[in-house]
């Protein structure tokens, strides 16, 4: 196996990590598919891209498919575990974009809109970005 396909889909990671990456993972599929579809109580793509340019993310409308299309897709991958480092690394920039732009002024508690729930989901992702996807995964059966 190439040294590039090994550093994308090798994993030195066992099962613990294998539960984070799915439980993260459908925690960004949700959020996903509220963004995407309006799906459990989401604005879809017209009132995310709304919100969007609300805050000064503009396009609004690019910067909702952008954002949705990334939850979603790499939320699945996340799941499956395939690709989940390219994947994680997505998830990643997404969520420091979300933490200073929309949370951090609001300090770290969730009660309060803080960046805590982002905080946590960064330190999954960036795990999974770190150690694979775990031995449970598309990436570990492949790199075999």
């Amino acid at each position: 196996m190439s040294t590039l396909t090994n550093k994308l889909l090798g994993t030195r990671a066992g099962y613990g990590l294998t539960v984070l990456r799915i439980f993260v993972g459908i925690i960004f599929v949700a959020h996903g598919s509220q963004k995407l579809f309006g799906w459990f109580g989401g604005g879809g793509l017209a009132g995310t891209a709304q919100w969007m340019e609300s805050i000064g993310l503009a396009p609004g409308y690019l910067m909702a498919l952008l954002s949705g299309g990334t939850e979603f897709f790499a939320g699945l991958a996340l799941i499956i575990g395939l690709l989940a480092r390219p994947a994680a690394l997505g998830l990643s920039f997404t969520l420091l974009v979300a933490i200073f732009s929309v949370h951090i002024s609001h300090g770290l508690f969730m009660a309060n809109n803080g960046y805590e729930f982002a905080l946590a989901l960064l330190g999954g992702t960036v795990a999974v970005l770190i150690e694979g996807a775990g031995k449970l995964s598309l990436d570990a059966a492949i790199a075999k």
